[in-house]
């Protein structure tokens, strides 16, 4: 299960030309160096915003994973569940679509949702995903 997720952004030439510049002179080994420090920076600087947010809203921090046994066992047990992630949440691939819409109240990613397509639009398509 994967991390990280590639972005793409747009840099204006000036902003950019300041990037390669500081990356020729060693401040940053290269551009993605320099933007993935000035993220953290700005995530520094608004860490208790993020830990407010997170607190109030009961997010889990981290890599979630459910798999087609979690699945089983919450209809078991006749549970449905809210997924409120700030990270990564995963699905494992051999769940089927009804099950996960039968099991899944609803579902909040901040990070990286990952799931087969059709269970992706399958909870949409349901207004699971908030």
């Amino acid at each position: 299960m994967t991390e990280t997720e590639k972005i793409t952004i747009n840099v204006g030439a000036v902003d950019l030309g300041k990037i390669d510049l500081l990356v020729e002179q060693g401040h940053y080994s290269n551009r993605t160096d320099f933007i993935r420090s000035a993220i953290r920076s700005q995530l520094d600087k608004h860490v208790i915003e993020v830990q407010q947010a997170v607190t109030r809203h009961s997010f889990g921090v981290g890599a979630f994973a459910h798999s087609l046994e979690d699945f089983e066992r919450y209809k078991t047990k006749g549970e449905k569940i809210k997924v409120d992630v700030l990270g990564v949440y995963h699905i494992s691939s051999d769940v089927p679509v009804a099950l996960v819409l039968e099991v899944i109240d609803s579902i909040k990613v901040y990070g990286i949702f990952q799931a087969r397509n059709e269970i992706k639009d399958a909870l949409e398509k349901a207004e699971k995903i908030r």
